[in-house]
């Protein structure tokens, strides 16, 4: 399921306020009004208006940040939809300098001044995940993961719009208004070219096409600490998308997930390695070679009568702790039995079995 923070461009603190904006302003570019025929923008509508239902409302935004889903609604069968059907979204009066219908709704119900038009939005937060190995997640390690962010456009700082001279504004004849008709009805708005002063002094980014931002693939180095479980989230800050309006960048976050080895494993913060030990090895005890982590190892003594499945502690060889100290190594002893091909070997584990048979 797409994330609808993504879906919106908001951060997962964006405020009513920023999510009412954000969805203002999608629905402006993708509303099938004034998209007609074009089935991506319908259903980019569709889904934008999907997220902003449930990300307005706090007890379905609280819903979806704890269990990620939009609750179904048994009754929403049987509600009434309203929309706009007898109405003319395609027709322009004054060419591209007319409105829709829907454009004209959006400006009564919710106005946006030029100080919200240049408010500071965060970018929203990005997430991805990284398999490492168990001896990766036990040491640290630093590895990259590859993602595709928004970044600022380097052309225009990401303002969305470069400085030019001050000339009169064509698109409202200087007026700072525009105006169009619909039947005998005429309305008139801030001209948006110009910011209703009449004068043009910008004009947008030909690089970004006044988005301000600009989309690049990247590899992002993560760090991952010492001692990380399987499915521990890492936080890489300003690795998200790219704000707007001076807005701060969202960050990266990222799912660690830890293989396992083939022989050690994890329990807690001990670590448990099985080793093979023969039988006359266990019965008369000995020393055995014990693999470490950090790829050396050691010699361990096991004690004479020593039981498969029989385990030894070495301290400070295991899992490092948040608190600055480490687990410890347990050596689980595996029993092997020896191959009796010869009859001497035989004989001797039947006279052995009788003697214990005599006890």
């Amino acid at each position: 399921m797409s994330d609808f923070y993504i879906i919106l461009g908001v951060a997962q603190t964006a405020t009513t306020a920023d999510i009412k904006r954000a969805y203002r302003r999608l629905a402006r570019r993708y509303h099938p009004g004034i998209n007609p025929g074009d089935r991506s923008a319908e259903a980019m509508f569709a889904r934008i208006s999907e997220a902003y239902e449930t990300l307005v409302d706090p007890g379905l935004r609280l819903q979806y940040d704890t269990i990620g889903a939009k609750p179904v609604d048994p009754e929403a069968e049987d509600r009434p939809v309203f929309e706009f059907t007898e109405f003319d979204f395609s027709l322009r009066a004054l060419g591209s300098e007319a409105a829709t219908f829907s454009e004209l709704f959006a400006e009564i119900l919710h106005p946006i001044g030029p100080s919200q038009n240049g408010a500071p939005e965060a970018g929203a937060d990005l997430h991805a995940a990284l398999t490492i190995g168990l001896l990766d997640a036990i040491h640290g390690v630093e590895r990259q993961v590859v993602v595709t962010r928004q970044v600022a456009c380097g052309a225009c700082g990401g303002a969305g719009q470069t400085a030019i001279p001050e000339s009169r504004c064509d698109r409202c004849g200087a007026t700072g208004r525009t105006r169009w008709a619909r039947g005998h009805m005429v309305f008139s708005k801030a001209c948006a070219a110009c910011d209703g002063t009449g004068r043009r002094r910008f004009q947008p980014c030909p690089a970004c096409t006044g988005h301000g931002r600009a989309v690049r693939t990247e590899a992002v180095a993560v760090h991952v600490p010492p001692g990380v479980t399987d499915g521990t989230g890492l936080r890489v800050p300003e690795k998200g998308h790219a704000g707007r309006n001076g807005g701060r960048t969202g960050d990266l976050y990222v799912t660690v997930h830890v293989q396992p080895h083939a022989q050690f494993r994890r329990e807690g913060e001990n670590l448990v390695c099985t080793i093979p030990v023969a039988v006359h090895e266990a019965v008369l005890g000995g020393q055995i070679e014990v693999p470490l982590s950090d790829g050396k190892a050691m010699r361990l003594t096991i004690p004479p009568g020593t039981q498969g499945g029989q385990r030894f502690r070495v301290r400070g060889q295991g899992i490092p702790t948040l608190a600055g100290g480490r687990g410890d190594l347990l050596v689980e002893v595996q029993l092997v039995l020896p191959d009796v091909v010869d009859e001497r070997s035989i004989a001797l584990l039947r006279e052995f079995v009788e003697r214990e048979r005599g006890k």
